[in-house]
């Protein structure tokens, strides 16, 4: 079987395991630490391979300057956000499903940021998506106190803004990253997300880090399968001319990481949860029809 066939499963399968990482990480580490530490890995990584396959270096101070600010929103707030999210009690199977405001974030900020007018159809897809996150969000906050219900809506509030990092940084990389090498490129980006999980780890919560080994597991995981493959798988798909099914895979995460909470964490996998996620896919798939009607 061709690496073009499996490149989306396999996609697919490792970047939904980047919601069950910090969920097992969370008893070994703080949020920031470890990821300040994955960062750091992922920089070297791609600085030694860089070097090794002599990829070319960014001269231009701009061009540097734009991939850290890129990095800074797309792995530093994003990702950063997430973590502390799941570290703090939001599930990861709610944090994936979260992660489809992606795409509707993107189309809801588009009549602002390029003036383009939305659909009926893709109107009703955003009130679907965040109908489906209410209803998964639903056994969250089901007969919990006001006290706990103040603090678990912290960190769900903190991974919906989290979203807001991956979305600017997105579209701040189409706008200002558009040449230079990917591995040099990503160097810079993990600088710039460097620059802000450190200051949080020394100004946040106690640091910790055991040095375990399910969290030197975890760790090698997030460096070289998530930062580094799962990303060269996806860029593989978009190389191959399959852009538009390399980001319909985005439909696939919640129900992915639902199934894998419910296997390696234990998370219920209810109906509310369940018919949450189908709603948020299907609002999402209706929010992106957005070529298709205007071919």
């Amino acid at each position: 079987m061709s690496l073009e066939r499996i490149a989306p499963v396999l996609f697919v399968l490792l970047w939904s395991s980047g919601w069950i990482a910090p969920a097992i990480a969370a008893s070994h580490s703080s949020a920031e630490l470890f990821l300040s530490v994955r960062f750091a890995g992922a920089a070297i990584a791609f600085g030694v391979l860089s070097v090794a396959l002599r990829a070319p270096w960014p001269r231009d101070p701009r061009a540097i300057f734009h991939a850290i600010v890129s990095g800074f929103l797309m792995h530093g707030v994003y990702l950063g956000g997430v973590w502390w999210a799941i570290v703090h009690g939001v599930p990861a199977s709610v944090s994936g499903v979260i992660a489809a405001l992606q795409p509707l974030m993107t189309a809801a900020l588009a009549p602002i940021i390029v003036r383009e007018r939305l659909s009926v159809v893709q109107i009703a897809g955003l009130s679907l998506g965040f109908a489906g996150i209410i209803i998964c969000l639903i056994p969250t906050f089901e007969g919990i106190s006001g006290d706990l219900f103040a603090k678990t809506a912290l960190p769900v509030a903190v991974n919906v803004v989290a979203m807001s990092g991956v979305v600017l940084g997105t579209l701040y990389q189409k706008r200002f990253v558009t040449s230079g090498d990917m591995r040099t490129t990503a160097v810079w980006q993990y600088v710039g997300a460097l620059c802000l999980v450190v200051p949080a780890t020394l100004l946040g919560e106690p640091p910790r880090f055991d040095f375990s080994l399910p969290l030197m597991l975890v760790l090698l995981w997030s460096v070289f399968v998530l930062s580094m493959g799962a990303v060269a798988l996806l860029l593989y798909l978009i190389g191959r001319g399959q852009v538009s099914r390399a980001a319909s895979l985005i439909y696939l995460m919640p129900p992915t990481v639902a199934i894998e909470s419910f296997i390696f964490l234990g998370e219920p996998l209810g109906p509310t949860m369940i018919i949450g996620t189908v709603v948020v896919v299907f609002g999402v798939w209706l929010a992106g029809r957005k070529s298709q009607s205007a071919s």
